[in-house]
């Protein structure tokens, strides 16, 4: 199962010394949600050490004002995720400025209709939108040991969805996770270095959107 992690590799850069500043008290606050399954969740780890707290650290050294929310189920399909979107974005203190989107893995390890995936996720994306809240999409790999046709039916999911919708689809694992010995014992989910380096690919992009790019300037 390890061997199914199939992603860009980036690994966390350090801050030099001209880098970015922490933010400043001008600076506006901006609200993120990891909407996701255990890869958002930080399953395994300790408190603070998972995707959510890392992403806000990384995006304050870069200046920004960031509040991330932890919104990860581990064990969540894309169906799972549909259903409780909406009570969960209810329930927010404050709407979220930018969504990422992850999940569709474990609709993969339960071999799920890839159909019927991608109509889940046109959902939830169409949903954010529909409360005007930006979306980035965290593409998911299909296990190599799958049928072909399976793999490439349900990996073709997340940029046919990012086209249709305009959204950015940004690959969530790095690529030779288990080598680089960036996952848990478990094979599948990264340790707190493979965080590091899924939010060091994900920051320049995140950078890149409207919402966050005027105050990274």
């Amino acid at each position: 199962m390890a061997r199914m992690l199939l992603f860009l590799a980036l690994l966390f850069a350090p801050l030099s010394a001209s880098g970015a500043q922490p933010p400043t008290s001008e600076s506006r606050a901006i609200h993120l949600l990891a909407f996701g399954d255990s890869l958002t969740a930080g399953y395994g780890l300790d408190a603070g050490l998972g995707f959510a707290p890392q992403l806000e650290d990384a995006l304050r050294r870069e200046g920004i004002a960031a509040s991330v929310t932890d919104a990860g189920v581990s064990g969540d399909t894309s169906a799972a995720g549909r259903e409780r979107l909406e009570w969960t974005l209810d329930s927010l203190e404050s709407r979220p400025d930018v969504a990422i989107l992850e999940l569709g893995g474990n609709d993969m390890l339960r071999a799920l209709d890839p159909a019927v995936t991608e109509a889940n996720l046109a959902a939830m994306i169409e949903a954010f939108a529909a409360r005007d809240i930006a979306v980035v999409l965290a593409a998911v790999p299909a296990a190599r040991n799958y049928d072909p046709a399976y793999v490439a039916a349900f990996e073709a999911i997340y940029p046919r969805l990012g086209e249709r919708y305009g959204v950015p689809v940004i690959p969530f694992v790095p690529a030779d996770a288990d080598r680089a010995g960036l996952l848990l014992p478990d094979g599948v989910h990264p340790n707190f270095e493979g965080v590091k380096a899924i939010v060091s690919a994900m920051v320049p992009r995140l950078l890149g959107l409207p919402a966050l790019a005027a105050l990274a300037d």
